[in-house]
């Protein structure tokens, strides 16, 4: 990974574009939509995720994040190892 795109203080807010591979427009469909709304709520209740804002474009998904008490890049992980599980299966 690149220097420039690590956190480096998990105390900041940052800004984060999640993309789908290929640019593909996945997010054109309710239920990918869905999952991954499922799994940011998730995150926000249970692993401490603070969401200051998102966007879902269709090809990929912008957002202002935070956490309380978890490592950022852990919650991240997380989120999308589970929608893209989710995604595949469908």
């Amino acid at each position: 990974m690149s220097e420039k795109y690590k956190v480096r203080d998990q105390d900041e807010n940052y800004f984060l574009t999640l993309t789908v591979v290929q640019w593909i427009d996945l997010f054109t469909r309710d239920r990918y939509i869905h999952i991954f709304e499922d799994a940011l709520n998730y995150c926000i209740e249970e692993k401490g995720l603070v969401v200051f804002a998102y966007v879902i474009m269709p090809s990929h998904i912008h957002m202002i994040v935070g956490t309380k008490n978890k490592p950022i890049n852990d919650i991240i992980r997380d989120l999308k190892k589970y929608t893209s599980k989710s995604f595949i299966e469908l």
